[in-house]
């Protein structure tokens, strides 16, 4: 593998996530240059789990997504196996899936009619029971060689370093819209109402913990019926 050639494109893939728009842009972006970058990748996957329910997040290439289904809905599969092991191994790889795989008998068989050949991932977080993990897929069997595994290691933490950023602004320009939005239905019932702001605040908290509906919400509603004033 030409590894000069591959930090030039580690560079200026870390360039391009970072000028990804959303949490959603930056996993298409790891998913379509894991396939792009990694030789002998046909199709990648970001798969994340939360209270043992698998949920694909993102997706290049075909298999994916039934590969990800499988491993959720039968609880064994590779993924699974590294998120589990306390080694602090966070990489796995299956040489030959034509193999009998007598770690996920079921899965195995299921991965084989989907016409995977090799496959090999890397956790990108892990927290209690919930974890995330970029994989590779081939169609022929031992794609993955170690070399490849170390191109997937970078790939991953790129990918894991990227995915958290784009969270964090993700997560701070929701709070941000959160509170432009409550500000905005508190001004509205305090002009419509006579109420100070605390009344008003206090409005929109009563009706949100009365109808378990999120304060963001309320608020929508309150701009929603008074546009004229939004």
């Amino acid at each position: 593998m030409d590894w000069q050639r591959y930090a030039e494109q580690m560079a200026l893939l870390a360039r391009d996530l970072l000028a990804q728009d959303s949490v959603q842009a930056t996993l298409d972006e790891i998913a379509a240059s894991a396939v792009k970058l990694v030789e002998g990748c046909d199709a990648a996957g970001v798969l994340t789990v939360s209270k043992g329910r698998a949920v694909t997040l993102s997706v290049c290439g075909d298999m994916v997504e039934e590969s990800d289904r499988l491993q959720g809905e039968l609880g064994e599969g590779p993924c699974f196996d590294a998120a589990r092991r306390v080694d602090g191994e966070r990489l796995f790889r299956i040489a030959d899936m034509t193999e009998p795989q007598p770690s996920w008998p079921r899965f195995s068989r299921a991965a084989r009619d989907l016409g995977i050949g090799s496959m090999t991932g890397v956790l990108l977080y892990t927290a209690e029971e919930d974890f995330g993990a970029l994989n590779l897929y081939s169609r022929r069997p031992g794609a993955f060689g170690k070399d490849i595994e170390a191109a997937g290691w970078l790939l991953a933490s790129h990918a894991a370093v990227a995915l958290a950023t784009a969270r964090t602004v993700d997560q701070l320009e929701h709070a941000l819209e959160t509170r432009h939005a409550v500000g905005e239905a508190m001004g509205i019932l305090m002009e419509r109402h006579r109420l100070s702001e605390d009344e008003a605040f206090d409005v929109l908290r009563r009706i949100s913990q009365h109808h378990n509906i999120k304060l963001r919400d309320v608020a929508r509603h309150v701009r929603a019926d008074h546009p004229e004033q939004a």
